[in-house]
């Protein structure tokens, strides 16, 4: 017997990362070929593809590697990270993630793979964690609606500065900001204003609001509680002035403090806003964290973002869902109130799971014990000598040492703690969570002091003012009174787990919104503490191993797109879109271009286009569509010659909206670039363009992307996510940057759009272990079967549901749109209800009605399988007839399947009085019963909510009645 040679370098190679990534394997693709008319992906992309931005060029990528290699390598630059204990405070502290906690939803694919919950039905788990969240935050804040979750508190300060001038009294005036806010958030707020043309005042505001501000009018004003410099004041007084003076005020709060000091809506503040970072969720070198909000009834209906409710289902049974989903920007466009992709989900379900977990004894027990250390650590260096500024505080020091500022926290580093140094007098120090005893004789070694900690116990008092102690009961609710040992909180966890549709039971086929896989071997690095537990703040030279891999991502994203300069800083793709617009803004008027203000958008364009644009301070003139889903060429050129002057930007996605590669992108770019405006090219849809064509090769100047989509970072149920900003070199000088770190951007910047110098910097090794890995050429292999699956499907599709649009030989790119309205026309049939029976068979709904109302924008990725796909199409295809035996009479028009679904199984209980069977209801044509995902709840009234807007944990015997 005789075996082939093999040599030992193939053997030692292993499988190839691609071939795990991408889900058909060669003989899938060979019949997926055939079955849409090509014998080889090149020869359905070199169709598919205009010429006209076709790369001339292989990607110039690192070869390649193995998993067991990316990990070493990724270990590697873990080890150049260097994890001092951080007492560097302003906004960022050590926290404990609950192992619990760690792993069973930061660590668990079924929380992190999850979808903002559109459809929640199938969300129930995540929409209750969200709602513990919710009521955690409203509690402990004082104030009775929060939302679920925002990017950072810096950012929430700046939705807050926008939410006082809407809502306010006053129309005009400045926003007043307390000189101890935290210096990011101060920075964030500016970057935000200057383009809406709001003045930001920046005051010591300790004696009150100066006269001569007071006199130019006020509409908000934001106080720090404690201010970043740790000082605890009273601000009940000039709450009370500012209220006077027609201004809404907001207080920024720390939620630890918050559980020994009286909340902000007992001071008489307006909104709240922080973050929930120190709440169990790693630093991880800036983010992701849940920053929140919380605001009075009055302002509940203009609350910026997400936010859960409680509604009934149609059995009458208690359901949540996101409520207020008109404010979406995809309805209301430049109108929209705010960019509704300004959440992070998956951390906020973290944070409140912390308080679950610790219930409010744990938590104070956390406080007290942060406090405590502070107050011992003040007293020793008071006793050395060290003059301690504030005398009133909760776990920041601000220490007076003149001249030796510099000394101290060098001194301070040799015994491993990051102190943040003022200035050359001022020493600030930060308790938390993790602060121990040898904390405290490191620093009172680097002062030239010591301290004996149990004499100093016995001795110190308080440092919180007796007026300011909290007196109210705070989480109440029993949710976070029943799941104090592991055992049950492991159960509560994967109890709400069960109930949800995550990418790991299935395909989740949303169209623009790229739901593939986040491979294990990606996911493990975010938790090594050499990745989480590094503060934003450190210094640079500490940060050796994470520098490196930004650098290294941000060059292989520029060589992907064709752009010249990358920022990561953007933490949302939301904020990526305006980071390039802000960009576009500070070129022309470095060119004496003020007037140039419009920005042109197809009508088709993703809603938050439209909110950035109105965010960036541009006037948005949007272009038709035409009835081939390319943007309308003579309304385009009509709309370049009217505002020729004003024209600022042109945003395009591309391939289109409408799921097609549009053959005159590259006239598109030339006619606007003709009337002196830039092209800004939505990065949504890259994942069919990566390897294939580059955008800034192509005529766009400067693109976003969502490394939640092409580059795999999780979708987390609506957050992480993170949006580059890329650009061509004339646009690079006006990237984003950030006061607090130089090297984070140019010092010609636009000033910082997120907290953090590089954003949520903790899953950034996410992106840059799927490029290592894939290498050039399996990027591009990605690329062609996701443009291969989405055809496969649109041709097994098409004779049974139109396909809306096409482009060249009558393919569409990595998305398709299957148009239902005939259907609904002729039977009655809803888009609601086909996205509704799809759970019955086991299926997330793709995106429904964008688009164009009354369609299915299906996405299939290159991740999902042959036999998934197959299994969505004989879905599809099965409610097909399903639709005809309602149209044929066969079925009663308002008692069917569809129009009943989803069907739970209690559902199945008790008399059946439907005129079709339990086996049709909930075992549909090739549902295995083995496999079944049963819902937890009927189709829900969403007017309902909408009506009884309830967005916290009711009482229990609420829900009985």
């Amino acid at each position: 017997m005789t075996t082939n040679r093999i040599s030992l370098t193939e053997l030692e190679s292993g499988t190839p990362f691609a071939r795990r990534h991408i889900g058909p394997d060669h003989e899938a693709q060979a019949k997926m070929l055939a079955h849409v008319g090509f014998g080889s992906l090149d020869e359905l992309t070199a169709t598919a593809v205009p010429d006209v931005i076709k790369s001339a060029e292989a990607l110039g990528l690192p070869q390649a590697r193995t998993e067991a290699e990316v990990l070493a390598e990724l270990r590697g630059l873990a080890d150049r990270n260097q994890v001092l204990s951080s007492m560097i405070g302003l906004g960022y502290y050590g926290t404990f993630t609950p192992t619990v906690i760690l792993r069973n939803v930061m660590e668990n694919p079924a929380w992190y793979t999850a979808y903002t919950p559109y459809q929640p039905e199938i969300s129930q788990g995540r929409l209750e964690a969200l709602l513990n969240f919710q009521t955690m935050v409203a509690e402990l804040t004082g104030l009775p609606t929060s939302g679920a979750s925002l990017l950072d508190e810096g950012t929430a300060a700046a939705e807050a500065m926008a939410l006082s001038r809407r809502v306010g009294k006053v129309k005009q005036g400045v926003f007043l900001v307390d000189a101890d806010c935290l210096p990011q958030t101060v920075a964030v707020i500016e970057t935000r204003a200057e383009p809406t043309g709001v003045e930001v005042v920046v005051a010591d505001l300790s004696e009150g609001i100066p006269a001569e501000v007071a006199e130019r009018g006020v509409f908000g004003v934001l106080l720090q509680y404690p201010g970043a410099s740790g000082a605890v004041r009273d601000p009940r007084a000039l709450i009370e002035q500012a209220h006077d003076l027609g201004a809404i005020v907001t207080v920024a709060a720390d939620l630890l403090a918050l559980t020994l000091l009286a909340s902000p809506g007992e001071l008489g503040a307006d909104i709240a806003v922080g973050t929930t970072q120190r709440f169990g969720v790693p630093m991880g070198f800036g983010g992701p964290h849940a920053g929140f909000m919380a605001v009075r009834d009055q302002f509940a209906r203009s609350l910026p973002g997400r936010l859960v409710g409680v509604s009934v289902d149609a059995d009458g049974s208690k359901a949540y869902r996101l409520a207020l989903q008109t404010r979406e920007q995809h309805i209301r466009r430049e109108k929209a109130t705010s960019n509704i992709c300004t959440a992070q989900v998956l951390l906020a379900v973290m944070a409140g799971m912390y308080a679950v977990y610790h219930g409010p004894e744990g938590l104070r027990t956390i406080a007290r014990r942060t406090h405590r250390y502070a107050a011992i650590l003040a007293e020793g260096l008071r006793a050395g000598g060290v003059e301690i500024v504030h005398g009133a505080y909760f776990d920041t020091l601000t220490a007076r040492v003149p001249g030796r500022a510099g000394e101290v926290v060098a001194a301070a580093r040799q015994a491993g703690v990051n102190l943040r140094q003022i200035d050359a007098d001022l020493v600030g120090i930060a308790c938390d969570e993790t602060t121990g005893r040898a904390e405290l004789a490191g620093v009172w070694g680097a002062f030239g002091v010591q301290g004996d900690i149990e004499q100093l116990d016995a001795a110190v008092a308080e440092a919180l003012p007796q007026t300011l102690l909290r007196g109210d009961d705070y989480l109440t609710h029993p949710v976070f009174h029943q799941y104090r040992s592991e055992t049950a909180m492991l159960r509560y966890l994967r109890t709400l787990a069960d109930k949800d549709y995550a990418l790991d039971r299935g395909m989740i086929p949303l169209g623009s919104c790229t739901m593939k896989l986040n491979a294990t071997t990606e996911m493990e690095p975010v938790t090594w503490p050499a990745f989480g537990q590094l503060h934003p703040f450190a210094p640079a030279d500490q940060a050796e191993g994470y520098l490196t891999l930004i650098q290294e991502l941000e060059e292989r994203l520029a060589t992907v797109t064709g752009y010249d300069k990358v920022s990561l800083q953007p933490n949302a793709g939301s904020q990526g879109e305006l980071a390039g617009l802000l960009a576009v803004r500070a070129y022309h008027r470095a060119n004496g271009d003020e007037q140039r203000t419009v920005c042109l958008i197809p009508s088709s364009a993703h809603g938050t286009n439209a909110a950035s644009a109105v965010m960036a301070g541009m006037k948005v003139v949007v272009v038709k569509t035409g009835e081939d889903g390319e943007v309308d060429a003579d309304d385009l050129h009509a709309k370049i010659d009217k505002h020729r002057d004003e024209l600022a930007v042109l945003m395009v996605t591309y391939p289109s909206t409408h799921g097609v590669f549009e053959e005159h992108i590259t006239q598109i770019c030339a006619a606007v670039h003709d009337a002196g405006g830039q092209v800004y090219v939505d990065g949504a849809n890259l994942n069919a363009l990566v390897g294939l064509a580059e955008p800034g090769k192509f005529g766009g100047d400067v693109s976003h992307l969502n490394l939640h989509k092409t580059f795999c970072i999780p979708h987390g149920g609506g957050g992480p996510g993170v949006g580059p900003v890329g650009v061509r070199a004339h646009l690079a000088p006006y990237l984003p940057n950030h006061p607090l770190q130089p090297s984070a951007g140019p010092e010609t910047g636009v000033g910082p759009i997120s907290a953090a110098p590089w954003g949520s910097a903790g899953i950034l090794p996410i992106s840059w272990a799927y490029v290592r890995l894939m290498g050039g050429e399996g990027l591009k292999r990605a690329t062609q079967v996701a443009v291969l699956s989405a055809n496969y499907i649109a041709k097994r599709l098409e004779a049974h549901y139109p396909v809306l649009y096409t482009g060249p030989g009558g393919l569409v790119a990595h998305e398709c749109i299957i148009d239902v309205r005939p259907l609904t026309k002729a039977t009655g049939v809803s888009i609601d209800d086909v996205a509704k029976r799809l759970i019955d068979y086991g299926f997330h709904a793709p995106t429904m009605s964008f688009p164009v109302a009354g369609t299915l924008m299906i996405e299939p990725t290159e991740s999902e399988d042959l036999d998934e796909l197959d299994r969505f199409c004989d879905a599809m295809i099965a409610i097909r007839a399903e639709i005809e035996k309602v149209g044929s009479g066969e079925w009663d028009k308002d008692d069917n399947p569809l129009r009943n679904a989803p069907h739970t199984a209690a559902a199945l209980g008790g008399d059946w009085a439907h005129p079709y069977t339990r086996e049709e209801a909930v075992f549909p044509a090739g549902v295995d019963a083995a496999e079944k995902y049963w819902p937890p709840v009927r189709r829900i009234d969403g007017a309902f909510g909408d009506r009884n807007l309830v967005c916290s944990c009711p009482p229990l015997d609420e829900y009985d009645s």
